[in-house]
């Protein structure tokens, strides 16, 4: 008897969102989990600070770590101009671990797992961050392409290296958070599958021998969990880190 087959590529298809309205503005399940995060990032925040009560209730209390959490990332990080980008900041931290969460769900698509979506956010991030450090050093932002007390002779050799290096910065930043998130969403696919084929294909030895696989997987959902909070950490520190270079030139 065949078993079912193993497609853990399928679930990163691109499907028409909302019918044919969906159809007609090219709207796709992406954009419709997309859209599901932004919303419920609104009402976590809206029920949360509704009563603001000096002994804070669950979501009250949700709300005001994950504030406390990015406020104190980007001071830490940037310095005390880092309350001046603590909104986007925390924007891109709340929409990417909320996209990431929302992908471990069915009938919700992981849009982190796609490398359009994370470059798009790279390259905002990057271009943001560049204009910051325009705007608040004007041309003299060139020198940071410029290592301090390294030889004249050296300069034609480590400022193209130095320019690389920080033109490759999007696509670091993209492919590490497109990459574990495709990778842990392929492999908890993977082992899914398995189990079923195995229960499928040899019946009452198959449930017997699936027990593995779905220890397994049950493993690979905390680990999922940990890799969603992780690297949507990951992101938003290193979005600090960039903008402190835009701020300090160091």
């Amino acid at each position: 008897m065949a078993g079912p087959a193993i497609d853990a590529l399928g679930q990163f298809q691109l499907t028409t969102g909302l019918g044919s309205l969906g159809n007609a503005l090219r709207f796709t399940n992406s954009n419709e989990t997309m859209l599901a995060a932004a919303v419920i990032i609104v009402l976590l925040f809206v029920l949360g600070l509704r009563t603001r009560a000096i002994v804070p209730g669950r979501v009250q209390a949700l709300v005001e770590i994950l504030y406390e959490f990015v406020r104190d990332m980007c001071v830490g990080t940037i310095g005390a101009e880092g309350l001046r980008f603590f909104p986007l900041v925390f924007t891109l931290f709340s929409f990417i671990l909320l996209g990431n969460l929302l992908g471990l769900f069915p009938y919700f698509f992981a849009f982190t797992s796609h490398i359009a979506v994370t470059l798009t956010l790279a390259l905002f991030v990057f271009i943001f961050s560049t204009g910051v450090g325009f705007y608040t050093h004007g041309f003299r932002f060139l020198k940071f392409f410029v290592p301090a007390g390294v030889p004249v002779w050296l300069l034609p050799l480590l400022v193209p290296i130095e320019i690389i290096s920080y033109l490759s910065r999007p696509v670091s930043l993209s492919v590490r958070l497109f990459a574990n998130m495709t990778a842990g969403h392929v492999m908890w696919e993977v082992f899914a599958g398995f189990m079923l084929l195995l229960t499928a294909s040899f019946g009452f030895f198959g449930i017997l021998a699936s027990i593995v696989p779905f220890g397994l997987n049950i493993a690979l959902v905390a680990l999922e969990l940990l890799v969603a909070g992780l690297q949507a950490y990951v992101f938003a520190i290193l979005t600090c880190l960039y903008l402190h270079d835009a701020v300090h030139m160091h």
